[in-house]
């Protein structure tokens, strides 16, 4: 702020100077003081908030090592998941990964596996998909909702089969640009599973995670604090397991990390954990205090559901 005070007292300064020096010739004539130039909101947060990032390269390790070594053990067995692991050719598994990214906005997981199934079976390719009619995709969709998602992505796959030669795009930038309804967090999924590009993705459960892990407590859908959280998803991915780290981050944020409750003892990075480790430093201090073993001030140990704005 003192930075900021001290540029604007200098360029009302420059204004005063130059109005003395061009009031003879020039008495209507009023000079501009200079812009001060703002640096972009993401890089400003995260060279003035290291607390909220992470900045040694063993702790990036360690975080992807024990998520992905997590995810290991306990993923989810999932229709998608397995086409994206053992589909050979690249237009299909993007087509599969991309149906299911988009039956999974605003849907649980549980539910779209059936009609996920049912989608593949019909339409196994996206020529088979742009073949299909309007009507009939409406009625495949029937039961899951937002009828638009269905009506786009059967226009994604005819603009894909008659302007593309029937090629999927082969990064996030491409689906991003080229196909409709796809935002910036399913381009990186995507891309990350699909395609294995090493970009993040950012959904609900992904910045539920972040604010938790690096106890970022401001608005998430601000845009600094959106650029901030995406800055942290491109740093964090695994860049030889882009896919699998994306969709651990999820499906802890689902099952562990959960909205209500979080299941602390079950995180594979608890120890990287700044909301659980503030909890954990106030429950001790309430025990000392209970014990009569600290003189320390009363404080109200925070629940480790608002360390972060969910």
């Amino acid at each position: 702020m003192s930075r900021l005070r001290s540029a604007v007292q200098n360029g009302n300064k420059v204004v005063l100077e130059s109005d003395e020096n061009t009031k003879r010739s020039q008495k209507k004539k009023t000079a501009i003081a200079p812009a001060v130039k703002e640096e972009p909101a993401s890089l400003s947060l995260a060279q003035n908030s290291p607390y909220h990032f992470f900045q040694a390269l063993d702790d990036i390790s360690s975080f992807r090592r024990q998520l992905l070594a997590w995810y290991d053990r306990s993923k989810r067995e999932l229709p998608w998941r397995t086409a994206a692991v053992t589909e050979s050719d690249v237009n299909i598994r993007t087509y599969a990964v991309w149906v299911s990214e988009i039956m999974l906005q605003q849907t649980q997981v549980a539910t779209v596996i059936d009609y996920y199934n049912k989608w593949i079976k019909r339409w196994p390719t996206l020529e088979d998909l742009a073949s299909a009619t309007l009507e009939e995709v409406n009625e495949m969709w029937a039961g899951l909702g937002y009828y638009s998602r269905g009506k786009r992505l059967h226009e994604g796959a005819q603009k894909v089969v008659r302007e593309m030669d029937g090629q999927m795009p082969k990064t996030a930038e491409g689906l991003l640009k080229l196909l409709p309804g796809v935002g910036r967090y399913t381009a990186g999924a995507v891309a990350s599973i699909a395609l294995g590009q090493a970009t993040g993705a950012v959904d609900g459960n992904v910045i539920r995670v972040f604010s938790r892990v690096r106890a970022i407590g401001a608005d998430s859908t601000s845009p600094a604090v959106t650029e901030a959280l995406w800055t942290l998803a491109n740093t964090l991915v695994d860049p030889d397991r882009p896919g699998d780290f994306n969709q651990a981050l999820m499906e802890m944020g689902a099952r562990v990390c959960t909205p209500k409750g979080p299941v602390c003892s079950q995180c594979p990075v608890q120890m990287h954990c700044r909301a659980y480790r503030k909890v954990a430093v106030r429950q001790e201090e309430g025990t000392k205090r209970l014990l009569g073993k600290s003189a320390l001030k009363p404080s109200s140990a925070p629940d480790i559901e608002e360390c972060g704005r969910l």
